[in-house]
């Protein structure tokens, strides 16, 4: 009897819930009509309404891991949407429904035929990936961040609302196990937050990166918010006196405006205690100073400057501290001035002006930037973002976890602006070299690129650009990259692009290994079919047979080698015992079209020295790890990974002592080499010896010398090789030409 009662009180008390959450719903769209940030037509109210329907019935049954009904979830993102980010229609109908084809028994398919292809495309995007390998060697989060970007390509608004949906996943977190929070933290750190610093999304941003940190490091999150609150009565009085002292100035100008204190985000003021090595309360700018005015568009220029005029008559400004985004926007589409002024009590504060215009692109991004330009049409836009993304997300061969890593250079990245020679002006990120520009302009520059000029002088491929700089970029049709170029460019771009081109130019000489060794092994009466490749293979200890014909291609693999190759292959005795222990001879990626690299070496410093060095014990680094070498007091170099605990500490206080490191492939590594010429001295003897050498694909002539007295002439000429046997062939080949006693190696 008891059993009974309290089933049918608990059958009661769902009831009741229900009935409260039916309410509850009907209360969210309500809401969710009532904030939009756009004017909603009849047509779109209705769209959303049956957006809102659909996922209603679709997640019927679903709970959250916290026991609320989980179509609060959709519903929050749309709101979202809606009200932060400020998207349309089409956008928060797409938000409604994001995990419906992941999560619930509609396709695709159902939803292209209710909602047009345009939300199914949406959804498409914001739907994980089903069917993943686990076998392979891939991120499974880089390949749905991949999957997202593709899409991306074609509408932006997937990955906006895919941060809108982190965001509400991130500030439901608390009933989730430890282990998951600090994953998804790690993951939202990593990518979505620089994802909405990029977009324009800096509220949400910020959010993210403080609820990151709430979650990765609870204890100083929780420390650093119980100080703020703390001072929170102290920040309100500082603006108070702040205001005090330019409230009359600004008064007296007739100006209408508004003045806000903005605290500075828990993760921001985290990272600055870190990168300065300083407590909570050596933390001076802990917040700035928001002036937001009123103007009409064609005046809002000269009332900012007029601001700033009223500050700096009052406080003095930091010189090295302003920044103009009114007369060059960010590629975001913020628009700003930033001063920083030595304020009341001797405080340094930032003070951002604005116009109301402005504060709302701060605040909601390249929405209402294209409510102001474009009159609330249809969102477009990112253009020029996009374009530079297109080429990383056509190149389907880099690995899902490159792709986001080459990716993630272009996100957080602050901006310098630069000009060509005709004054058209280039935003790239803070760092970026000469090459980054050649290639930022276009591709096929990038790719032919000889030299640079600087303010019309010339300059290295290496030369670190600063905003206002000229660039004029030299180009030549024989001109192509090496693999020298990936220590010069720093953006995603155009790395990947020299990556590309490497990665044909490998292919390439593959595609003449080949046929130089069927001719080879012909001379040797060994025919080369599938077996005669698979015993290569093994032989060489090669991953693949494209990585077997590029080695005999770049002359790695000799005459010699394939001798001895033949000779142990005639060993009947030899062969019938590798035979039986070797099972299975032939190697699973044999046929993989790919050129593997054997990391077996460490190189330190822009020269790629070698050097002597220890592994360190605290992160026990391996071959292919993110590096870098530690000159210590008594032990010689220490090598760390880049993410060691200690790393951060031995950055900060002893970067005097930190050398680059990076793990090469030995067989695949160029090498300089000084040859020393004499002979007699006739006409054109310098064209001849600089023509051999260039008409050799596979070498690069760094420096040529020579002296002429008497008839007789002596030259040094330095040379960068991939191996022996292409340099000794280059000797024989200066050896003919008419006129040249000797060739030797310094």
């Amino acid at each position: 009897m008891p059993i009974k009662i309290l089933f049918n009180t608990f059958r009661f008390m769902t009831e009741a819930a229900l009935e409260e959450e039916k309410k509850e719903l009907a209360k969210q769209y309500k809401q969710l009509l009532k904030i939009s940030y756009r004017t909603l037509t009849k047509d779109d109210k209705k769209l959303i309404r049956s957006a809102f329907d659909l996922a209603v019935d679709a997640h019927k049954e679903q709970r959250r891991k916290s026991g609320e009904a989980y179509i609060f979830h959709p519903i929050a993102v749309a709101k979202i949407v809606a009200s932060e980010i400020g998207l349309d229609a089409t956008s928060i109908a797409a938000a409604l429904l994001h995990d419906v084809v992941e999560d619930t028994e509609y396709s695709l398919e159902d939803i292209e035929r209710m909602f047009g292809t345009i939300v199914a495309r949406i959804v498409d995007g914001l739907t994980k990936i089903a069917h993943i390998n686990m076998s392979e060697d891939v991120s499974m989060q880089a390949e749905n961040f991949r999957k997202m970007l593709l899409t991306l390509n074609e509408d932006i608004r997937v990955i906006i609302i895919k941060i809108a949906d982190r965001l509400h996943n991130m500030q439901t977190m608390d009933s989730m196990p430890p282990d998951k929070q600090r994953k998804i933290a790690s993951e939202t750190l990593y990518i979505y937050a620089p994802l909405a610093h990029r977009i324009g999304l800096y509220n949400i941003k910020t959010e993210l990166e403080d609820l990151g940190l709430k979650f990765t490091e609870p204890d100083v999150y929780a420390d650093i918010l119980s100080r703020i609150k703390e001072s929170k009565e102290e920040q309100d009085a500082y603006i108070e006196a702040f205001n005090k002292v330019i409230k009359s100035s600004l008064d007296a100008e007739n100006l209408e405006y508004e003045i806000k204190g903005r605290p500075k985000s828990i993760f921001s003021i985290r990272r600055k205690m870190l990168a300065q090595n300083v407590s909570f309360d050596e933390v001076y700018d802990k917040f700035a100073v928001r002036i937001i005015y009123k103007s009409a568009p064609e005046n809002e220029k000269f009332f900012a400057w007029k601001i700033y005029s009223i500050v700096t008559d009052h406080f003095r400004p930091n010189p090295i501290r302003l920044r103009d985004w009114i007369s060059s926007p960010k590629s975001t589409g913020y628009e700003a001035l930033h001063i920083t002024v030595m304020g009341p009590k001797g405080r340094w504060v930032e003070v951002q002006i604005r116009s109301e215009r402005m504060n709302e692109i701060a605040e909601k991004g390249f929405a209402a930037h294209y409510k102001y330009k474009n009159k609330e049409k249809d969102d477009g836009g990112l253009e020029n973002w996009l374009n530079k993304l297109q080429d990383t997300l056509e190149n389907s061969e880099i690995s899902a976890v490159d792709f986001v890593e080459e990716f993630k250079l272009n996100l957080y990245a602050k901006e310098i602006f630069v000009f060509t020679p005709k004054g058209d002006l280039y935003s790239l990120p803070k760092g970026a070299t000469a090459l980054d520009f050649a290639f930022h302009i276009h591709t096929e520059i990038g790719m032919h690129t000889r030299g640079t000029k600087v303010n019309g002088k010339l300059v290295p491929l290496s030369h670190e650009l600063k905003s206002g700089d000229q660039v004029e970029v030299i180009t030549s049709e024989n001109a192509k990259p090496t693999a020298n170029w990936l220590n010069y460019a720093t953006t995603g771009r155009a790395r990947s692009k020299i990556k590309s081109s490497l990665k044909d130019e490998k292919k390439q000489l593959a595609e003449e290994g080949k046929v130089v060794l069927a001719r080879k092994l012909k001379s040797l009466k060994i025919n080369l079919d599938d077996t005669t490749i698979n015993q290569l293979v093994v032989f060489f200890k090669v991953k693949t047979s494209l990585d077997l014909y590029y080695r005999v291609g770049a002359g790695i693999i000799d005459n010699q080698k394939l001798k001895d190759f033949a000779a142990s292959r005639s060993n009947a005795f030899i062969s019938f015992f590798k035979n039986r222990i070797r099972k299975p001879d032939k190697p699973e990626d044999v046929n993989k079209e790919e050129i593997t690299e054997k990391l077996d070496q460490l190189v330190f410093g822009k020269n790629e020295d070698k050097l002597d060095y220890k592994m360190a014990n605290c992160c026990n680094p391996i071959p292919g790890d993110d590096v870098f070498g530690f000159v210590t007091v008594n032990e010689g170099i220490k090598v760390h990974k880049t993410n060691c605990p200690n790393a951060l500490q031995l950055q900060s206080n002893y970067s005097y002592r930190i050398m680059p490191a990076k793990w090469i492939d030995s067989t695949q590594r160029e090498f300089k080499a000084v040859l020393n010429i004499s002979g007699i001295d006739t006409i054109g003897l310098v064209n001849e010896v600089t023509k051999v050498i260039s008409n050799n694909l596979h070498i690069d002539m760094k420096s040529v010398h020579f002296d002429s007295n008497d008839g007789v002439f002596t030259g040094k000429i330095v040379v960068v090789v991939k191996n022996k046997s292409i340099l000794n062939n280059l000797v024989e080949n200066i050896k003919k030409i008419n006129g040249i006693d000797k060739v030797t190696r310094a």
